[in-house]
């Protein structure tokens, strides 16, 4: 009994001894913190910038055909959509009328030309008259400003016949370009009336195997535009496609509405299989700066500064030091700058390599807000810091007074302290 009892008091005590062990070493673990640390990689892919806009699809040229005479339409020869070549006699107008007024054009100089030649020959008689003296002179003067009237009414009469059979050939109408027919405003027996304004019968474009896009772009955006940009959009008849085109002008009028000011940029667009139509509205985008198979960092990785003191605690904790020593001359050095550092142009950011976190100055190019181009200073593959904390979300260590002004990377010197009393230590924890 006596030794089975003893036996249980040797357990008792090694359970306690095991206890009182990992209750110190948890103890003596917990005062270390804990930290937290995200990186992004540097990676290769491609970075743009861009602009959005809204614009309508139309022909690169549009032709509207109207009538210079009027008239009953008697013939119309294309419809809707009808293709057309230069030349082509697309309608006629009723010509009994305008064939009427032709022939009296034509009776008209035929007159006009027997008076020229009847006073003609009375000029030439009473000539002979007026020199020999026989006729008076308010005769004569009267005889030739018969025969002057006479030939000036051969011209009036030749120009009315040269009207008229304009009128005649305008009652046929041709089409001015090879084209389709996008328009046909009028009806066989409907009647136009040439006035003012030209009475519109067909509207005609050319091939619309090139279009072009009227996009209305804001004012804020127009300065980043150039000639020759990429441009892609998108039709709701076509919503899974994206077509391509490219900034063929920038025209310098601005449109106002309400109070909103544009200006109208014009894309030119190939559409080879003729699903574009006119009208269309396009959802645009114009790459205004882009670049492919390039290095790409996230943005927000040079938005990160560390706290110092929470970067050297960090440090020692990976290299199982108490206080971090200069091993190898290697020391983080605090950045010139806060927030969005620059040194010497460059961007600061700070690179993760094994134990070790370093600032390193790049050189960086397009910025759509997400991403840049990293011109120079990083490989693919390096790591970059974009946060450092504390396990509980703290971005650093609460600091006494004293410390406000104190930076981990300059050590203390014997003595520290304000009355110089004791030897100094390492930062607070």
């Amino acid at each position: 009994m006596k030794k089975r009892n003893k036996k249980y008091l040797v357990v008792l005590v090694v359970v306690v001894v095991i206890a009182g062990l990992s209750f110190f070493f948890l103890n003596s673990r917990s005062g270390e913190p804990e930290y937290s640390i995200s990186t992004v990689p540097v990676e290769r892919g491609s970075v743009n910038n861009v602009i959005t806009a809204t614009g309508t699809l139309e022909a690169t040229n549009t032709v509207v055909v109207g009538t210079q005479v009027s008239g009953v339409i008697e013939k119309l020869y294309v419809d809707f959509n009808s293709r057309v070549e230069k030349g082509q006699l697309i309608a006629e107008l009723d010509k009994s009328t305008l064939l009427s007024s032709l022939q009296t054009a034509q009776a008209d100089l035929e007159r006009a030309q027997a008076n020229m030649e009847y006073q003609k020959s009375n000029l030439d008689r009473n000539k002979g008259l007026y020199e020999k003296g026989l006729l008076a002179k308010s005769d004569y003067d009267l005889v030739v400003f018969n025969h002057k009237t006479s030939c000036a009414e051969v011209k009036s009469a030749e120009a009315n016949l040269s009207r008229a059979e304009r009128n005649v050939s305008y009652a046929s109408i041709y089409s001015p370009i090879d084209g389709l027919v996008l328009n046909r405003a009028v009806e066989e027996g409907q009647t136009v009336a040439a006035s003012m304004n030209t009475p519109e019968l067909f509207t005609i474009t050319n091939d619309l195997s090139t279009m072009q896009v009227e996009a209305n772009v804001d004012e804020a955006d127009i300065g980043m535009l150039k000639l020759g940009q990429r441009v892609e959009f998108t039709v709701d008849a076509f919503s899974e496609l994206t077509f391509e085109g490219e900034v063929s002008e920038i025209r310098l009028q601005p449109n106002e509405s309400a109070n909103v000011i544009t200006y109208i940029t014009i894309i030119t667009v190939e559409n080879p299989e003729f699903k574009l139509k006119p009208g269309m509205t396009a959802s645009i985008t114009v790459y205004v700066e882009e670049a492919n198979d390039v290095l790409l960092l996230a943005e927000k990785a040079t938005r990160f500064t560390p706290d110092m003191q929470l970067l050297h605690g960090y440090m020692s904790q990976l290299k199982g030091e108490e206080e971090q020593t200069a091993e190898n001359g290697e020391r983080p050095s605090p950045p010139r700058k806060g927030m969005n550092q620059e040194e010497d142009g460059k961007t600061v950011v700070w690179v993760k390599s094994g134990d070790d976190i370093r600032p390193v100055a790049i050189e960086t190019g397009i910025d759509n807000g997400s991403d840049m181009e990293v011109l120079s200073g990083l490989e693919e593959g390096d790591l970059v810091v974009t946060s450092l904390t504390l396990s509980d979300g703290s971005k650093s260590f609460k600091k006494s007074k004293d410390d406000d002004q104190k930076s981990p990377f300059i050590q203390e010197r014997p003595g520290g302290g304000k009355s110089g009393g004791g030897p100094g230590g390492p930062p607070p924890m």
